[in-house]
């Protein structure tokens, strides 16, 4: 569950707008070119994010040099063999879509933002996402096992506590979370529409008419309920169990996953990947659920009150979130800019060893369910430490290291690939 994330999309698209424009080449590395555009586009954003003058001398020459060392090391990922699938670019670009989308709104103001579709936007970001992740996994192949050991980590500390400053404070923070469940009478409701539905379609009512009237799928509907290829292993069991099924122009009979009722209809299979479509009806949760859930979650805060067990107890018992119920319900320890208005609005209140009440918790857009959080241990603002510190420390001490591995190969690659500054 994720607490916290940075929109990536912005500069992506903003540097591909960039490179439409035809201007002066000021750097040439291998096959790659760097524009006069790109370059002044990457010191304003840079100049912005950290409110300095984009004139500081220097700045164009330091921020030119980062940018040829990723074209060294996307050139370096093609001599490499460095693969991307197809299924891995479509995926970054529709969460950098889903993250603007949320910051604007919807998708007809990101296109009227750029003047295009949102398809034509998606093809645009296609090769820089493309290139984004090669440089990505040739860092992530280099350098993944790099890390300081003890000595080198207490080592950087004496040589950097000076300069590190005072240490914000920290929560050690937990929580058990549920996610409402549907009553019998919701569930049928909606199962006999998904049948309602297929009975239409086996009279000979268009399937991709009825996908965009009532699909709650809002990724397919657009398109009819075409969910593309797609590998075994990416839907839910119960879905391919029956898409494996079935014949090709095949529908299925009504079938229930983890989120609803599916029609499916087989268009082409290839060995393992499936071409299909699909019509889903969303089981969703009534105010009944809502309010069984919060009772639930309470009860279980006044157990853990009355000492009638732990808070880890019960969290590895009966909490909905698999990524952290494992581990008692424990989220981290987080500085307090790193948490989310949702959770620092639960948290500010709370006091060491308090539980708050239960709070509405969205997760994903039009998801929710409700937690319980649990502040084990409040650290306060204070000078570094080595003893209890330590792993912020490391980290540190990690990524000056990786740097320095980092710094060196770039040199390297500098003599073995062709590079010239036109400037």
């Amino acid at each position: 569950m994720k607490l916290k994330i940075a929109p990536l999309f912005f500069i992506l698209f903003s540097s591909g707008i960039a490179q439409e424009t035809l201007d002066k080449i000021v750097a040439v590395v291998d096959n790659e070119i760097i524009l006069q555009s790109e370059l002044d586009f990457q010191i304003n954003i840079f100049s912005a994010q950290r409110g300095i003058d984009p004139s500081t001398p220097g700045l164009k020459q330091k921020i030119l040099k980062s940018m040829i060392d990723e074209k060294l090391v996307y050139a370096q990922s093609e001599l490499d063999s460095i693969t991307i699938t197809d299924e891995e670019i479509k995926q970054r670009i529709d969460y950098q879509i889903q993250v603007f989308q949320q910051q604007y709104g919807s998708v007809q103001k990101i296109e009227e933002m750029y003047g295009m579709s949102i398809e034509r936007i998606k093809r645009e970001l296609r090769d820089d996402v493309r290139k984004n992740l090669m440089i990505q996994r040739m860092q992530q192949t280099k350098f993944a096992t790099v890390e300081a050991t003890r000595r080198e980590a207490e080592k950087f500390f004496n040589t950097y506590k000076d300069s590190i400053g005072m240490i914000p404070e920290k929560l050690k923070i937990y929580h058990i979370f549920k996610n409402p469940q549907a009553t019998e009478r919701i569930k049928k409701t909606a199962r006999d529409l998904a049948q309602a539905l297929l009975d239409s379609i086996q009279a000979g009512v268009d399937f991709s008419e009825l996908a965009k009237k009532h699909s709650d799928d809002p990724g397919s509907k657009v398109r009819g309920g075409d969910l593309g290829f797609v590998k075994r292993g990416v839907f839910y069991p119960e879905f391919e169990a029956a898409a494996f099924a079935l014949a090709e122009g095949e529908y299925s009979q009504v079938v229930e996953s983890p989120i609803g009722f599916h029609i499916i209809q087989l268009i082409e299979r290839r060995g393992e990947s499936l071409h299909t479509r699909h019509i889903l009806i969303k089981i969703e949760p009534d105010d009944d659920a809502d309010l069984e859930t919060i009772q639930f979650l309470s009860d279980i805060r006044d157990s853990i009150i009355s000492d009638k067990g732990t808070f880890q107890y019960y969290a590895k018992k009966f909490s909905d979130d698999e990524e952290t119920a494992a581990f008692g319900g424990s989220l981290g320890t987080f500085y307090l800019n790193q948490l989310d208005k949702n959770l620092l609005d639960i948290v500010s209140k709370l006091k060491e060893g308090e539980i708050s009440f239960p709070r509405r918790l969205e997760y994903a857009p039009g998801t929710y369910g409700y937690h319980i959080v649990y502040l084990e241990k409040r650290i306060p603002k204070h000078m570094p430490s080595l003893d209890e510190d330590y792993k912020e420390i490391k980290k540190l001490a990690d990524e000056q290291k990786k740097q320095k591995e980092y710094d060196k190969w770039i040199e390297d690659l500098k003599k073995r690939i062709y590079w010239e500054t036109r400037i």
